[in-house]
């Protein structure tokens, strides 16, 4: 198995699809949000490279043209948006309070939370872009001097954690306006939450896709003000 992903250009792909085709059945079958088909295929890739013994450089040899496609399948995400522009000029106001609020909310919570837990500075602006997409993620954490790989682990743990219980949390605190799950979504969770948002139904995926871009704008200004309170 191995010698089969240096040998194979397109080995790492392969694997990644294959582990999400098997993650979406699941989740068809079984129909609970347990079964995120990003998470089940990342517990199924990684179960395959550490029995396979196969290090993360060639497996990503194989895999990492799926990453070039991150930015491109971000920017599509304007489509929803576009198609809810009315909507989205009738409440300018409150959306951008919305995504405003929610951005300094994520930043505070990972500024609290560090000192809690006694983190040192580098570990916490690794974890000031959680929220935001992996594109803009491991920018801010470079410059921040953080630790990339890490970030980028955190960013997929937070949108998987917000695409399984985002919805129960709506429901628990009885939000049931499609703007405002829409842009709970977007800032807390990103592009895989939005994922969610788009299941929802449609103005709840436009906002989602509007936060995703409006969060990482502002937190990528705001991570370097809230990177010196600690």
């Amino acid at each position: 198995m191995h010698e089969f992903f240096e040998t194979s250009m397109f080995a790492g792909v392969t694997l990644s699809l294959l582990a999400y085709l098997a993650g979406s059945l699941l989740k068809k079958k079984f129909k609970l949000g347990i079964f995120n088909p990003l998470l089940i295929s990342i517990v199924l890739t990684i179960i395959v490279l550490v029995v396979s013994k196969v290090d993360y450089n060639t497996y990503n040899e194989g895999a990492k043209y799926l990453s070039w496609l991150l930015t491109p399948s971000t920017v599509c995400l304007a489509i929803p948006l576009y198609e809810q522009w009315e909507l989205l000029k009738k409440n300018f106001k409150a959306v951008v309070l919305g995504l405003v609020a929610g951005t300094i909310t994520s930043l505070g919570t990972v500024l609290v939370l560090s000192a809690i837990m006694g983190l040192t500075h580098e570990e916490y602006v690794t974890l000031l872009p959680k929220s935001i997409t992996t594109a803009i993620g491991m920018a801010v954490s470079e410059e921040l001097g953080g630790y990339v790989t890490i970030t980028v682990a955190v960013i997929i743990v937070t949108g998987v954690l917000g695409n399984i219980m985002g919805e129960l949390i709506c429901k628990i605190f009885a939000i049931r306006e499609p703007i405002s799950k829409g842009l709970a979504f977007g800032s807390a969770s990103h592009a895989i939450g939005t994922a969610k948002a788009i299941e929802i139904g449609e103005i709840e995926g436009a906002m989602s896709s509007l936060a995703i871009a409006v969060s990482g704008i502002l937190t990528v200004v705001l991570a370097t003000l809230f990177a010196n309170f600690y």
